[in-house]
């Protein structure tokens, strides 16, 4: 159970961005819920799938009456376990959230900063300075993410045959297994051409290997690979702002809604809408998402 409060925590600071000391709170916030369930909860528990409802109100009580924490303490330690339990349903470890029907406490939430296009662009010419393996890679992941503003998640998932040069475009599979397919930008095309042809077969260890970005080993990239890479460049670059991975997804949002694109497109784009306003971004056509990327991208013109 530990293995996944520390996977949750990784996200944290790969997918989201968190600060050090937001995720200590986290951290500290679960591990006394994980104590609390190995040694009063009843019934005891072995796993995450087996928690209820029930255990979530004894364990709140719990909070209220046998350790008196004031209100916004409690309710910040039950939005650190409904942030778990979200993460733990996305990411397919369980199948159904006991959270869903707690009342959601009133705290403040973390809105990413996005970064200047000037500093986008010094970012993403950072791996140019050199003609390795890793330095086309990396360049092509860098585009990739900007391009697309995917999810440091649904880009190290990516398979050889997710990404459609002749077409412009790459597939993937967001939260919940909903796929989309993104327009991608010229210079992303040639980037991945290039890490195409001239990198991943260096770093290839394995031919039947279909994983996209590969590690030294051949492998697969890691999230937690993928955000040391990101941070390396980010000092190379002489940035002096907090960025992250999860930074060229909010900045990809922000630079095209200023470029004029539609709200509901983008959302679309960056694939993570309800059930309800998917059903309206499903109404339009791929053709006139091509041309909102197209007219809104800073790097498609």
């Amino acid at each position: 159970m530990q293995k996944k409060i520390e996977e949750f925590l990784t996200s944290l600071e790969v997918e989201k961005g968190y600060s050090e000391n937001t995720r200590v709170a986290y951290k500290n916030d679960l591990g006394q819920f994980l104590h609390y369930l190995k040694s009063q909860a009843e019934p005891r528990v072995d796993n995450w799938s087996e928690i209820t409802r029930d255990h979530l109100v004894a364990y709140i009580l719990h909070l209220k009456t046998d350790r008196q924490y004031v209100s916004t303490t409690v309710a910040r330690k039950v939005a650190a376990i409904k942030s778990f339990f979200h993460f733990l349903v996305a990411e397919g470890f369980i199948k159904d959230d006991p959270t869903a029907t707690l009342d959601s406490p009133r705290v403040k939430k973390y809105l990413p900063r996005a970064i200047s296009q000037e500093d986008v662009e010094k970012l993403l010419e950072a791996p140019s300075k050199r003609d390795t393996p890793r330095s086309l890679r990396d360049r092509a992941i860098l585009e990739l993410l900007y391009a697309t503003g995917m999810r440091v998640s649904e880009l190290v998932a990516l398979n050889v045959g997710d990404v459609d040069l002749a077409s412009a475009s790459a597939r993937c599979f967001g939260k919940g297994g909903r796929e989309r397919v993104i327009p991608i930008y010229e210079r992303a095309v040639q980037a991945l051409e290039t890490y195409l042809n001239n990198g991943r077969i260096h770093l290839l260890r394995d031919p039947e290997q279909k994983a996209l970005f590969l590690n030294q080993r051949g492998l697969r990239l890691t999230r937690q690979g993928l955000w040391l890479i990101v941070k390396g460049y980010v000092k190379e670059a002489g940035l002096t702002v907090p960025v992250t991975p999860h930074t060229l997804r909010h900045s990809f949002a922000t630079h095209m809604l200023r470029g004029g694109a539609d709200l509901r497109n983008v959302q679309e784009l960056l694939g993570h809408a309800n059930i309800a306003t998917t059903q309206v971004y499903t109404q339009v056509s791929n053709e006139r998402l091509r041309e909102v990327y197209d007219e809104a991208h800073p790097r498609a013109k």
